[in-house]
């Protein structure tokens, strides 16, 4: 599973051959997950509030074709 981008607190993955709708994953260091929908930027799952990962989805609504392009491409 690619890491995408790094922040001190956690890092943005996507994963190979995943489901859908296309989505990220942001690991936190303390072990919790959240699965963030590209379109939208909507946590669709985990028990991460939007607030603690601001500046992930700051990030991912400013490269949101980058993260589309790479979804697409890890599901062939």
């Amino acid at each position: 599973m690619p890491t995408i981008k790094r922040f001190s607190q956690y890092r943005l993955v996507i994963n190979e051959r995943d489901h859908n709708p296309p989505h990220f994953h942001i690991r936190m260091n303390d072990g919790r997950e959240a699965w963030v929908k590209i379109d939208g930027m909507e946590i669709i799952h985990g028990r991460v509030t939007a607030r603690e990962i601001a500046d992930a989805l700051r990030w991912a609504r400013e490269n949101r074709h980058i993260l589309m392009d790479k979804f697409e491409e890890l599901q062939q």
